[in-house]
């Protein structure tokens, strides 16, 4: 929903208590706010529902922008419960801004029911019941980043292209950068081709490492990789690396397969 501001108190304060509202404060002869303009009103529109673009014309509306300390334009403000709750001022790009929107507006709660379920069928060992819960999710919400993050970590093993697809559109920034850098890369390591591989000493190991990944043995592929990296450090273009860390992120840095091998790890790169 976008909104041409003529009543900022009912359009903006009163509208912010029912959910959030995005200020962009602008001015026609404002080149850069000619650039911010169509980025926020199509993210708007891709956001139907969970909040509102308000667009503030700083010639018509000058206290208010003197009132909220507007000095340059553009100058975005997010509102909640009547009050200012993040900024940034400038033409960002429609990435950065992306970013900017998925830290400061509160993700919507309407999944998060379903969410909570699908993560205690996952606990459960059902992952049947899961896998269908989460694609519900992602039907309904397709930027569901915790959700398709769950249902990638379900497809890791069986299909990692599948997997790798659920990740791919997810942008740098978010609270889950941990763990979609573990899914692409175990998803990469997992399509590779073993006769594509370059000859060297540690290719059975690397080979070997691959099929204990493959396999869902954390153990011992770390073992086999760690082993690689102390042999041949940039084998494979030093996927060895980062298959540990991606399983250590994967798994967690307090799980206990990760704690008995990152020590080694940590040995191995010096």
């Amino acid at each position: 929903m976008t909104i041409d501001v003529a009543d900022f108190q009912t359009e903006v304060l009163d509208l912010s208590r029912e959910m959030p509202v995005l200020v962009d404060f602008w001015a026609e002869w404002c080149g850069p706010c000619r650039t911010l303009g169509p980025i926020l009103e199509k993210i708007a529109d891709e956001n139907e529902g969970s909040w509102a673009l308000a667009k503030v014309d700083t010639e018509r509306f000058p206290d208010i922008s003197v009132q909220y300390g507007v000095r340059s334009i553009p100058n975005v403000k997010l509102f909640i419960d009547g009050k200012v709750a993040d900024e940034f001022t400038g033409a960002l790009p429609e990435r950065a801004v992306r970013q900017w929107i998925e830290k400061a507006i509160p993700a919507k709660p309407a999944h998060n029911p379903e969410l909570e379920q699908a993560e205690l069928h996952l606990a459960q060992g059902d992952i049947d019941a899961a896998e269908r819960l989460l694609g519900s999710v992602i039907a309904a919400d397709p930027a569901n980043t915790k959700a398709r993050v769950l249902l990638a970590q379900i497809f890791l093993a069986d299909d990692p292209a599948k997997a790798a697809e659920l990740v791919a559109a997810i942008e740098p920034g978010s609270e889950y950068d941990d763990m979609v850098f573990a899914i692409r890369t175990i998803a990469d390591l997992l399509r590779k081709d073993p006769n594509a591989l370059p000859d060297a000493p540690v290719k059975d190991a690397y080979v070997a490492a691959l099929g204990q990944l493959d396999a869902g043995d954390f153990d011992a592929a770390l073992l086999s990789f760690i082993d690689v990296i102390r042999r041949d450090r940039y084998y494979d273009d030093d996927n060895s690396r980062k298959g540990c860390i991606a399983i250590f992120k994967l798994l967690g840095e307090e799980h206990e397969i990760s704690l008995a091998h990152r020590k080694d790890f940590n040995r191995s790169l010096y």
